[in-house]
């Protein structure tokens, strides 16, 4: 079962917190209608700051507006999957090997907290704080002070597909195998040996692609 996350500061904040959860945790799956006056309600919010959240989360591409029909959970097609998976790959690549040479002691340690918070995540079946987890590892791999712009567009690229990686993340199975790709990453990243760790990634994304057909494939 997953758990809501803390309560951040402002109304706004509140209301995305909210509305990330509930479709990382699967209540709202792709192709979901969002309802703010239901979403109000159930955070405890007035419409307003739940308007706002909305026009961020469309704005990432977690969210679609239809003129007169309201917002709707943003719903891909397998080649748009496809598409965002191959530019993910090619700017990860750069990212990852711009990155490695000046991932400190300390930087390293937080990689592995948040693998660690994946393990602990995946034996709950928390599939949101999984997510949660899984990101804070994937951005601490290719984070460079110097290239705020490669990390931007990483980011969107992975905001518009988050209700399909909750897909992948509620098989227990996937959980399992997604792990142990954690394990092989960090030990490539320990290692400093940037064409392993390329692999690894490469991996781990590929097999996630692949779920993500079979899932789609199944239900078309």
């Amino acid at each position: 079962m997953s758990v809501r996350p803390a309560t951040p500061g402002t109304a706004q904040e509140h209301a995305v917190s909210e509305l990330r959860w509930l479709i990382v945790s699967g209540a709202l799956a792709p192709g979901a209608r969002v309802n703010q006056e239901d979403v109000a309600t159930e955070v405890g919010l007035s419409v307003a700051p739940v308007r706002e959240a909305l026009r961020v989360l469309e704005q990432e591409g977690q969210l679609t507006y239809l003129p007169r029909r309201g917002y709707f959970v943003t719903e891909l097609r397998m080649e748009d999957l496809e598409e965002i998976y191959e530019l993910r790959a090619l700017l990860e690549e750069r990212a990852a090997r711009h990155a490695l040479p000046g991932l400190d002691g300390a930087a390293i340690a937080r990689i592995e907290q948040a693998a660690r918070a994946c393990a602990v995540a995946a034996e709950r079946g928390d599939v949101a704080a999984e997510l949660a987890a899984n990101r804070r590892l994937h951005f601490g791999i290719v984070d460079a002070p110097d290239r705020p712009h490669a990390l931007r567009v990483i980011k969107l690229l992975w905001d518009s597909t988050e209700a399909y990686r909750a897909m992948y993340y509620n098989s227990p199975e996937e959980r399992r195998a997604s792990l142990k790709a954690h394990d092989r990453i960090l030990d490539a990243l320990r290692a400093r040996d940037a064409d392993r760790l390329v692999a690894e990634l490469d991996a781990h994304r590929d097999r996630a692609l692949e779920v993500l057909r079979g899932i789609l494939t199944a239900s078309s």
